[in-house]
């Protein structure tokens, strides 16, 4: 029987556990030959610790695909370096002959208030989210046109695409990368290349460290609880199916049993002045008249507030 992704060859960054681990599986599940790349530390950068003969997380991915009878390979490069992005594309092509498509999951958290932020705190969340899914998918590019096809699905958030207190750094990212996601499915749709998001709701890595220090976010957590991470994966793995060559550019939230298609930011109002603006003018008329429909400062929770189905 032909599997959705026979024949094909993937990459999964941040396979080690959680949402990224669920990916994995269930790409080798519908056939895909998958590199499971993972660097092996916890969301603050600290190193795993790990036995003398304990195998590392993408290697214990790799032999869950294998004892399974499906076909990966394991790669520890960091996605947040030009060079190891594109080690962790040539680790595909090296090992199984071609790539077809990319998933950018790897992902970290550094959140703080943001008037207390440091510059590291900023640019570690930068360089694995926003500069990780430019230089992997700034790797494979070069394959895809080459045989003028292939996919690439992202992760993004509702916390960048809505908002949350503390994560300027984190939000800030996933709103980029929902921004590259689009140049990219512009840039290489004439070579028959597709660029997706999803923003996921799940329990996993990343939202276990969520505090919860006050009612509204121990009611979150309590939440995302019931949202397994394994219910992520069907739309990663359809997004990268020759099912899926009508779609792209778009961004999908995936939690629990709903999939939504996310709206992208369209002009909303308009006011005009034949004699131009001036700030008093503005004062007076523009601002009245388009403020009715400015946003209030929701976040995710608030906006997204129904429990999952």
């Amino acid at each position: 029987m032909q599997r959705m992704m026979d024949g094909k060859v993937v990459v999964v960054t941040g396979a080690g556990g959680g949402i990224g681990r669920e990916i994995a599986l269930q790409m080798a599940a519908a056939g895909a030959k998958v590199v499971v790349n993972d660097i092996g530390v916890t969301l603050q950068g600290e190193s795993l610790e790990q036995g003398s003969n304990a195998l590392t997380p993408a290697e214990s991915v790799v032999k869950e695909i294998c004892d399974a009878g499906g076909e990966a390979v394991a790669s520890h490069d960091s996605v947040a370096a030009s060079k190891s992005a594109n080690a962790i594309i040539e680790c595909a092509v090296d090992h199984f002959g071609r790539i077809d498509g990319v998933v950018n999951n790897a992902g970290n958290l550094r959140d703080r208030s943001f008037h207390k932020m440091s510059e590291e705190e900023w640019r570690a969340v930068i360089s694995v989210h926003l500069d990780g899914t430019f230089f992997v998918s700034r790797a494979a590019a070069t394959h895809f046109r080459e045989q003028e096809s292939g996919a690439m699905v992202h992760m993004t958030s509702t916390s960048g695409l809505i908002g949350n207190y503390g994560q300027a750094n984190y939000g800030a990212a996933k709103l980029g990368i929902v921004a590259l996601s689009k140049m990219i499915a512009l840039d290489m749709g004439r070579y028959n290349v597709r660029s997706n998001c999803i923003a996921p709701s799940a329990w996993s890595r990343m939202t276990s460290s969520i505090p919860t220090d006050t009612p509204q976010q121990r009611d979150r957590v309590e939440k995302l609880k019931k949202m397994e991470s394994g219910k992520i994966a069907p739309m990663a793995v359809y997004l990268l199916t020759d099912e899926a060559k009508e779609v792209s550019g778009q961004i999908f939230a995936v939690r629990a049993n709903e999939i939504i298609l996310m709206s992208q930011p369209r002009p909303l109002r308009s006011v005009h002045h034949s004699d131009g603006w001036t700030p008093e003018l503005i004062a007076e008329i523009a601002i009245p008249a388009m403020k009715k429909h400015f946003y209030p400062l929701d976040r995710s929770p608030d906006v997204m507030s129904w429990d999952p189905i």
